[in-house]
């Protein structure tokens, strides 16, 4: 009879070190902020967006935010699976981020060169954290990360197309 080995309670062993996960994690938080910032910043425009435009950024803005909300709870759910808890509050968000928020309401044209900013921005830092799941062989991070990239580089490609 075959002894059953298991892990204690609460114990994480999914062949990743404590240390590689607790750096992914970081990462992974910072890739949280990141996202749940431009999502924010995304629906503020789908509210006040006007113009020629209006109901073509109206309706994009809206699968952008309904999308990023998706791309939020991927990357939370991710950082819980690592074992650390993923920041949640505007005050966690405002530390993390390198996007920057708008308080005004800036022209439609604006707006979208904003966001081509921010969907590159949000690329840059999946990016940077790539080489620690890769190094950590973390390929479900990877995957999340590669995913995620694609998204944002095809969002900022179309919202850079409108801009001729």
């Amino acid at each position: 009879m075959s002894k059953k080995v298991s892990s204690p309670a609460g114990k994480i062993d999914i062949g990743i070190s404590e240390e590689n996960r607790r750096a992914i994690g970081e990462g992974l938080s910072r890739l949280l902020a990141d996202t749940y910032t431009l999502y924010l910043k995304t629906h503020n425009f789908h509210w006040n967006v006007t113009g020629p435009m209006f109901n073509t950024l109206h309706l994009m803005f809206e699968q952008q935010y309904n999308e990023l909300a998706l791309g939020v709870d991927a990357i939370a759910e991710r950082i819980r699976a690592l074992g650390f808890p993923a920041p949640g509050s505007y005050r966690q968000f405002a530390d993390l981020t390198c996007i920057e928020e708008e308080t005004g309401v800036p022209s439609a044209e604006e707006m979208i060169a904003q966001l081509v900013r921010d969907q590159e921005a949000v690329v840059r830092t999946a990016r940077s954290i790539f080489p620690l799941a890769d190094e950590a062989h973390d390929e479900p991070t990877a995957d999340l990360l590669t995913q995620r990239m694609q998204i944002h580089e095809k969002t900022a490609w179309m919202l850079r197309s409108l801009l001729g």
